[in-house]
């Protein structure tokens, strides 16, 4: 694995039980991600691109297969140890937000930090610097039913940010957003790996976000079926900051 190699993959296969039989979803896939690269991981539904994430994050222990992150071979760990290494490591932003109801968004991303042992006034301090990132500077003290769709998602970003992940892991991140803020999503990503030089995973289906991808890679079948790298024009997709404010 190289310096700029955030993580490496070979041979990756999962199935699943359905009845009687398995049902292969992954069919031994290879895969990597750079450092300060975003990924876009493209497929219909059921090609296996969400479990492949799942498989590089430590959320989902392949049945063959190794995952080199981060210098580590991640599968070869105990599972505390996995545990550890996502919360040291890894940012993640699903479809659904995953936000808590009785916190604001502030405490949303303060509890991240504390569970990483930062002390309150710190992890309070980085708490809002990532709200402000996001462009949620005085909807800090807002409870998630009263956000809307795209501010509950920049939340998640804020929070995942927040921890300076080296990997960053979004799964359909603006399927439930509209044009506008699905826009703001995707250069919110990107701004973290060129600014923040984080490998982004993003599985989506969605294809006005190839715009902003470094790589694009398709799956269907549980195969990967074309990998290609964008032009620079593309790839490098101008950040508005009156949108991420918007």
């Amino acid at each position: 694995m190289t310096s700029n190699h955030a993580l490496v993959a070979h041979g990756l296969t999962k199935r699943f039980k359905t009845g009687r039989t398995y049902i292969e979803v992954l069919k031994a896939v290879d895969f990597d991600a750079l450092h300060g690269d975003v990924t876009m991981v493209m497929g219909p539904s059921g090609s296996g691109k969400s479990t492949l994430i799942a498989t590089l994050s430590g959320l989902l222990k392949p049945d063959s297969g190794d995952v080199q992150a981060m210098g580590e071979n991640l599968w070869s760990l105990r599972p505390a140890k996995i545990d550890k290494f996502r919360l040291d490591h890894c940012g993640f932003i699903f479809q659904g937000f995953n936000l808590f109801p009785a916190l604001n968004a502030l405490q949303q991303v303060e509890i991240v930090l504390k569970y990483q042992g930062a002390p309150k006034r710190e992890a309070r301090r980085r708490a809002a610097d990532a709200l402000i990132e996001v462009g949620l500077e005085t909807r800090m003290t807002q409870r998630p039913s009263e956000l809307s769709g795209g501010e509950k998602q920049r939340v998640a970003i804020a929070r995942a940010l927040a921890k300076s992940p080296q990997l960053l892991f979004a799964d359909e991140p603006t399927s439930a957003l509209d044009g506008e803020n699905g826009q703001v999503v995707i250069k919110l990503l990107q701004r973290a790996a060129k600014q923040h030089g984080a490998a982004v995973v993003c599985v989506t289906h969605d294809p006005r976000l190839e715009a902003y991808a470094d790589r694009v890679i398709h799956i269907e079948d549980g195969r990967i079926l074309d990998d290609r790298r964008m032009g620079a024009a593309a790839s490098h997709a101008a950040l508005k900051p009156e949108l991420i404010g918007a």
